[in-house]
């Protein structure tokens, strides 16, 4: 619990001086809270009571109350103007006043710059975590952290911890003063407090348990939502509204149930406090009239017991609130460093980036690989890829063409062997210097919510118009851009979805192809075009060759053909490389696939109406 506590504490480096200030003034608003009721005290004691008894006003007064009539100007003088005591309780409250506003202020601005750190330091973590970090995490509880469990810290950071010190001011500062007044009923005020605090802790270790559980389903329910938007038109097209509805009915139940807990053991709290602290107030009252009835007590003091537990009593029940939010808070910190605890990619200290322009030269050298503690996916793949060459990557679907692409990128790194930039080991090259170098359209492209011109920017946000235009060009999205109503201004849906896969396809390659990097990288990228659209971009791309390295992986092997070398990858192994020719004649998996696309291709144009006509002319 201790170690919880630290981490709250190191989040609040740089802002403590104002949390400080925040708590020197509540205990100075606390401190003239309980010296307004001492002002009435003395003039009930001192001033009015013995004028109606015709009692010495010695027999009653104490010393303080004689300390307050003195400040106010004397016996004689406050007799002849209680008004002037009406106008000190009024300063002092309102003094009270102001030193609560300066530290409600304080604590604000001091919680909202550690939360806004935190945010900035949870989101740039976010940013250098590993890839294999996001295999195993759920988009919506990454963002129900980010969010709620932020919000969580912020709720307890601008009113919980400012009140933790109000709790203890308001039961140390009176003290003195109630000892001095009457020792018997000081004993009398703080009686049940060892219970209310004892139930208090009892209650935040039980319910910090729960929280933790409800935060959990909370990150599940969100994360159920933000699947089924991400993938709705799925649902739909499979007619799964139903069967989403029930998962989502299911983790929700889960959440309420969760939810209700919580609120259950709070009323439990509630309900139990409130009878130990009436029944606080309740013993003092007995006190009191015991001692007023004896003549022990002066009815000034009795009043000032009854105000002075009034003003101490419910910040200490709201022991239990803050404890509550503590509890909330340890758990929302205990998820967040869950996530700042994780570690990021790892960086050699050696790691320092080669000569500024990169010849573009390829190898893989005796490379295996395994997604985690898994069946390794690749094994001793090697192969090279010389300056401005065309490399093509055949294989069958889970043959690891993908994961040669993730390892260039090294969003994961080689279990065994390396891979070469320039004769290199990229493992000791920085890795945004890397990816810098190595431009790629993967298999899924994925597009921002914003406008066509700034997602094919994204690696240049400083390009020209005109280098806009010709990257899309040679992407052939140019002319379809320009036939929308906005042009390039034209804002896409979330991840793209308002326009087709192959206009996501040719703005992911022309948003490739404006880095112009030393090494290109084509992930299956022409699947959703059509043929004639595939023979433009890939013109384009043979007009690379010689300058920029380009590999391209496909299942179309007519895209390929024209590729320097191509490498064959089975089950993880590399099993043929060469040309198209020499592939296409040799016994092996190029060749079957080669002959079934073609047997297909010939098939498919054998059935066009008038192709037999054609062919008879």
């Amino acid at each position: 619990m201790v170690g919880k506590l630290g981490s709250i504490y190191k989040l609040t480096r740089g802002q403590r001086p104002r949390f400080a200030a925040a708590l020197a003034a509540l205990v100075a608003a606390s401190a003239l809270l309980y010296l307004a009721p001492l002002v009435p005290q003395a003039i009930i004691d001192q001033i009015l009571v013995p004028r109606w008894t015709q009692a010495e006003a010695s027999e009653e007064s104490s010393a303080i109350g004689t300390w307050v009539i003195g400040l106010l100007g004397g016996p004689e003088f406050v007799a002849g103007h209680l008004w002037v005591a009406a106008v000190a309780v009024v300063g002092l409250t309102g003094a009270a006043g102001v030193f609560t506003y300066l530290r409600g202020r304080w604590a604000e601005l001091a919680s909202e710059s550690v939360v806004r750190g935190v945010r900035d330091r949870l989101y740039g973590h976010l940013q250098r975590l590993p890839a294999s970090y996001y295999d195993g995490a759920q988009t919506g509880d990454l963002v129900q952290r980010a969010t709620s469990d932020v919000e969580t810290l912020r709720v307890f950071l601008s009113g919980q911890v400012v009140e933790i010190g109000r709790a203890i001011a308001m039961l140390v500062i009176p003290l003195p003063l109630m000892w001095a007044i009457d020792p018997r009923m000081t004993l009398a005020s703080v009686a049940l407090l060892p219970p209310v605090l004892f139930f208090s802790f009892g209650y935040f270790v039980r319910i910090k348990r729960v929280f933790k559980q409800k935060d959990e389903a909370e990150g599940a329910m969100t994360a159920t939502i933000q699947e089924n938007l991400s993938g709705i038109r799925v649902v739909r097209s499979f007619a799964r509204q139903d069967f989403e509805r029930e998962r989502f009915t299911n983790v929700n139940a889960i959440e309420r149930d969760l939810h209700l807990r919580v609120y259950l053991a709070m009323a439990r709290f509630w309900s139990l406090s409130d009878v130990l602290c009436f029944a606080q107030k309740g013993l003092v009252v007995g006190v009191g009239v015991w001692l007023l009835a004896s003549g022990e007590l002066g009815v000034g003091a009795f009043f000032y017991f009854i105000a002075a537990v009034s003003l101490f009593i419910w910040p200490v029940r709201m022991l239990g609130r803050i404890l509550t939010d503590l509890g909330k808070a340890v758990v929302a910190v205990e998820r967040l460093f869950e996530i700042l605890d994780a570690e990021e990619e790892s960086q050699p200290e050696s790691a320092t980036a080669p000569k500024p322009i990169l010849d573009g030269a390829v190898a893989f050298d005796g490379v295996t690989f395994a997604y985690g503690a898994g069946e390794p996916v690749l094994h001793d793949v090697r192969f090279d890829i010389q300056s401005g060459g065309t490399l093509a990557l055949v294989g069958p679907s889970g043959a690891g063409k993908s994961t040669l692409i993730t390892l260039l990128l090294r969003l994961y790194d080689p279990t065994t062997g390396r891979v070469t930039l320039d004769g290199r080991d990229i493992a000791e090259m920085p890795r945004p210097f890397v990816r810098s170098a190595v431009a790629s359209v993967l298999q899924e492209p994925f597009l921002f919510s914003k406008t066509l011109a700034e997602n094919i920017a994204i690696a240049r946000p400083n390009a020209q118009e005109a280098e806009l235009h010709e990257a899309a060009t040679l992407a052939a999205i140019h002319e379809t851009i320009e036939g929308f109503d906005d042009g390039y201004d034209t804002r896409v849906g979330e991840r793209g979805v308002t326009l087709s896969g192959g206009q996501r396809q040719r703005v992911a390659i022309a948003r490739a192809l404006i880095q112009d990097p030393p090494v290109l990288v084509l992930d299956d990228a022409l699947s959703a075009v059509d043929t004639e659209t595939e023979e433009v971009i890939l013109d384009a791309i043979k007009r690379r060759q010689g300058r920029r390295t380009t590999i391209v992986i496909a299942h179309r092997l007519s895209t390929l053909m024209h590729a320097d070398r191509i490498v064959v990858l089975e089950h993880g192994r590399v099993t043929q490389v060469g040309a198209h020719s020499e592939l296409r004649d040799a016994d092996g998996l190029y060749a079957r696939l080669w002959r079934l696309q073609t047997e297909i291709e010939d098939e498919a144009f054998a059935s066009e109406p008038g192709a037999a006509e054609g062919g008879a002319a």
